[in-house]
């Protein structure tokens, strides 16, 4: 007798009952990411905080049908946290966040802060979001530190020079890129883009002429 290579539930279904299984299965995940895509959808409008009713009512399923697949928020912070990740990678590949290390400083303050600023108008009500559930919830919270972590990272990448200076002036460089200066420049002083461009890149090269 052939030993089946099946394992787990499998191995006590039939041909037809693994089959339907696997299609539940895919269902399952389909149902789950237009669910997230939803959410995500939403937020980018500008609901910030959409209920579970909400969702439902937008993506055409059940409410039920999202508290199965986040039996939680934090679950579905999660999964969209990871989403947005994609999206910014198919929006910023690696190729473009390279820089040859013979491009002048000023050349690659211009390309950092071109990147950044797209990167913030983009996902701007995205940010916000997380911002306004900070407070009750932990995995945004995390999300939002492993982003500030990998931003410095990203920016000593970029700008090499930042290691010869001190702790001060890296701090500056840091904010000057950061989503928190370029919102208040926008939203709460009001400049337009161009404008508030010119002003975070005035900030960034400040830190190198002092």
């Amino acid at each position: 007798m052939l030993r089946s290579e099946q394992t787990g539930d499998q191995a006590l279904l039939g041909p037809e009952q693994t089959v339907a299984k696997d299609g539940r299965v895919v269902r399952g995940e389909r149902m789950k990411l237009a669910i997230i895509k939803t959410a995500m959808t939403m937020v980018k409008e500008g609901n910030l905080i959409p209920s579970a009713q909400q969702i439902s009512a937008r993506a055409g399923v059940a409410v039920r049908s999202v508290f199965r697949h986040f039996d939680d928020m934090e679950n579905l912070h999660v999964a969209f946290d990871q989403l947005l990740q994609e999206e910014v990678e198919k929006e910023f590949p690696k190729e473009r966040l390279l820089f040859e290390s013979e491009t002048p400083l000023s050349e690659r303050i211009t390309c950092v802060i071109e990147i950044q600023t797209s990167l913030w108008e983009l996902n701007e009500n995205v940010i916000l979001s997380a911002h306004a559930q900070f407070w009750n919830s932990k995995a945004l919270r995390k999300n939002y530190a492993r982003h500030q972590s990998n931003q410095r990272k990203q920016l000593d990448e970029w700008l090499p020079e930042l290691k010869e200076l001190d702790r001060t002036s890296r701090e500056l460089a840091n904010a000057s890129v950061s989503f928190e200066m370029w919102n208040r420049l926008r939203r709460h002083q009001g400049l337009g883009k161009a404008q508030a461009t010119n002003v975070v890149t005035s900030m960034l090269n400040s830190v190198f002429d002092s």
